[in-house]
């Protein structure tokens, strides 16, 4: 559905994205990842249209949208990071102005508002000011209007910034249903999110590609080796646990007159009926013996550690630029411009 080719884009002489090539295939949610400044911002704005590549480009269904810009924005529905709303409007009004916006009939924004509103559930608010919503409704009424226009491709910058964990949980549900019947690209700094509502992940480090692939994928592949947990009691358990071939790294603590220790195996055979009968031979008792999954926070550090977020000639810079290129410009002003663009 969309594929980056091989784009670059640079503010002056720093460069946000470099030769970043990856591709969205419809009815994908695909998580795109990386640390501040790491290229994600721009790069959601280049596939809305908002910012042109300086190198490469970005493909809708084959079709360069470069070509026809247009009727590629009509296709994108886009809520940013900040998610800039009319205050002083009702929910009513709000929707009924994206409508007109996006030079919707009457009848047409009739129907799309009450399937936007049924879809992100934000009935018990649709009269109300949106000044009075809380940070998870108003998050709910930019999705609305995200999708007002019944876009292919839904583009969501951070949808659960800065909401509690209750509201996060909300959120996450709303985009997995969202994801039912529209592509989606997912940017957002919270591991569990990714894995729990992304088919596939997009991670991105100094505006390159670092890594693309399903979250278990790229979990089996990069991990890099099992951890072990055992709790045990007895003499010369450590040594001789941590002398097991394959054995990498360990750490070792006291814990209630117990040893806990944890030790990192680079070895594909699995190492717990070993250190079961290294137990009984020796006769310690095992208090607790178990393999530790390999985490996508554990993937993401390890991929991106020396990621700088402010490298002068890498993507952190530009990006943070570019995510704070709009702070002094009026939120009103914002949303004009975000909708024109869709609907022009």
């Amino acid at each position: 559905m969309i594929t980056v080719a091989d784009v670059t884009k640079r503010y002056g002489h720093v460069r946000a994205v470099q030769s970043l090539s990856f591709d969205v295939q419809r009815g994908e949610v695909v998580g795109f990842l990386g640390p501040n400044g790491a290229g994600k911002t721009t790069t959601m704005r280049m596939i809305t249209g908002t910012l042109q590549p300086d190198e490469g480009e970005i493909l809708f269904d084959g079709e360069p949208i470069s070509e026809n810009p247009t009727e590629a924005k009509r296709r994108v529905g886009y809520l940013p990071e900040a998610n800039p709303l009319y205050d002083e409007l009702l929910v009513a009004e709000y929707l009924e102005y994206v409508a007109e916006i996006r030079g919707m009939s009457r009848p047409e924004t009739r129907s799309a508002v009450a399937d936007a509103v049924d879809e992100t559930a934000i009935g018990d608010v649709f009269y109300r000011p949106i000044g009075e919503c809380s940070k998870g409704y108003r998050q709910r009424i930019g999705l609305a209007g995200a999708i007002l226009h019944r876009p292919e491709l839904l583009i969501l910058d951070e949808p659960t910034e800065g909401l509690d964990p209750n509201q996060r949980v909300e959120i996450r549900r709303l985009v997995s249903s969202l994801g039912h019947e529209r592509t989606v690209l997912l940017s957002t700094h919270v591991m569990q999110e990714a894995e729990a509502t992304c088919s596939r992940l997009v991670i991105l480090r100094r505006g390159r590609l670092a890594a693309m692939g399903s979250v278990h994928e790229l979990i089996a592949n990069r991990s890099g080796g099992a951890r072990y947990v055992v709790e045990i009691e007895g003499d010369g358990a450590v040594a001789a646990l941590t002398n097991l071939d394959g054995v990498t790294s360990h750490t070792a603590e006291p814990v209630n007159g117990r040893t806990r220790i944890e030790l990192l195996s680079t070895m594909a055979e699995e190492l717990r009926p070993r250190i079961f009968e290294l137990a009984r031979d020796h006769g310690w008792t095992l208090w607790e013996l178990h393999r530790e999954k390999a985490s996508l926070e554990e993937l993401f550090r390890t991929l991106t550690a020396d990621a700088s977020e402010g490298d002068d000639d890498e993507g952190g810079a530009a990006d943070e630029r570019a995510q704070g290129s709009d702070a002094g410009v009026d939120a009103s002003r914002e949303q004009e411009e975000r909708l024109e663009g869709g609907a022009s």
